[in-house]
Formats: C-alpha cells, structure tokens, sequence
C-alpha cells in the first residue's frame, strides 16, 4: 500500500464523536479520528515496512502517525529516526505509546530514553519514562541495567511531585513497570511506591485515572503468584 492510498482510507474510516473523544485525551490535530480496529486491517496487510511508517509519520497527521508506529521496523529504526520522532509526537498517543514502543524495541532504545527523561519538553519527557516502561516489560532481567533502574527509582520518587502531568503519569508506571517485571527490583518497586502515594494528575475531565502504584502491583503478584512473565510485544 502507499501512502496516498492508506491516508484515503483513513480519511474515510474517520469519525467526529471518535475525534471528540481523542482531543480529549491530548490527540491533536491534524487527525481523522480512526479508532484503532480500523488500523488493524491495514498494519495485517503491512505488516513490517521501515520506509512506510516514516512516510506515514512524517504526514504529521495523528491517525498515521499511530499506524506507522504498528508497522515500523523497530530495529532498524535509527537513531536519528528515532530523535525526530520523539520530537514530532505532540499528541498523547503518539508521545505516550507509538513513540515508546518503536524505542523499546530498538538498539538505541534504553539510551535514548535515557535522555529523553532530561528533556524540559514535557511530551519528549513523557516518552522517555514510557519507553522504560515498556523496555523493563519486554527485556531479559540480564540485558537489564540494575543500578542505573534502581537510580531512575530513587528519581521518581525525589522527582514526581515537582513534574509534569504527563510526565509525573508514567513516572508513576515506571514504577509500576519494573514492580511487575523486574525480579531483582521489585521490592525497591513497592518500598518507592509506598513512598509516592497516590499520584494525581490533570486528566482533562476524561474518566482515566491513574492507577495506585502499590495495588497495581500487588494485583499483578497476586494473578501471576509473583512477578509476571515478559511481554513478547507492547504494541496494540
């Protein structure tokens, strides 16, 4: 498929009320407002096209933006790829999702998010932490780097309450993220989410909430009778 061909779709897969509803939730325009089934069809057909999705994503258009990151080619992505991405992505499901879970399966991902996290850009801040998230979901304990995940630990919680909404938002799973996956901290996890508390950001009057660091662990320990399994893909 080629680009003028998928956004002709998208365009006419779009919706007003679904539009509504992602503003809402931080999407900006420009945007058709596609829910998400409707992406499916096209990222099975695709599957895997590095030079699709950076074409789709360079449109700037929401909607695109989001397919390229199903069908991107993760490891071959590069750096500088990468960089513009995250800059690009000023809409929450790009910043939050597309964006972190292309990183994550990339190279230059845990570097990179790394020093996303310095960012003063709120939404490149944002990606950063998520993208750990995700990178600690889906990594080996042994391709992990302890003592650097146990220092962003000893961050979040000097650190969330002077941050940014969205960023505070996935400091807080962050922590979640490496209490649920990550055997050897999982303990640090629970002692930094005990700390933290219950985080509370501005949601924009949607009905999301951010889930309490402790008991969403605990609810993972008590289905899986300890620390989940890795994830095999966080994209969806």
């Amino acid at each position: 498929m080629t680009v003028t061909e998928i956004m002709t779709e998208l365009q006419a897969k779009g919706s007003e009320s679904i539009k509504k509803i992602l503003s809402k939730h931080g999407v900006k325009e420009p945007f058709f407002g596609v829910k998400i089934e409707y992406l499916k069809p096209i990222q099975k057909k695709v599957k895997k096209d590095y030079q699709l999705a950076k074409d789709l994503f360079a449109t700037g258009n929401a909607d695109a933006m989001y397919l390229a990151g199903l069908i991107a080619d993760d490891e071959n992505m590069t750096r500088a790829d990468l960089q513009t991405w995250a800059q690009q992505a000023v809409s929450n499901n790009i910043s939050e999702y597309t964006v972190p879970w292309v990183t994550a399966g990339n190279p230059h991902g845990f570097e990179l998010a790394l020093e996303w996290i310095d960012s003063p850009t709120e939404h490149i801040a944002a990606s950063g932490w998520a993208a750990l998230s995700n990178i600690v979901a889906l990594k080996p304990d042994t391709e992990l780097d302890m003592e650097k995940l146990r220092a962003l630990l000893e961050r979040v919680e000097q650190n969330i309450r002077l941050s940014a909404d969205r960023v505070c938002y996935h400091m807080n799973n962050f922590v979640i993220s490496v209490g649920s996956y990550v055997s050897a901290l999982a303990d640090n996890a629970v002692a930094t989410a005990n700390k933290i508390g219950v985080v509370t950001v501005d949601k924009n009057g949607t009905s999301c909430k951010v889930p309490v660091a402790t008991e969403y662990i605990k609810k993972v320990w008590d289905k899986r009778g300890g620390i989940a399994p890795k994830k095999k893909e966080v994209k969806c």
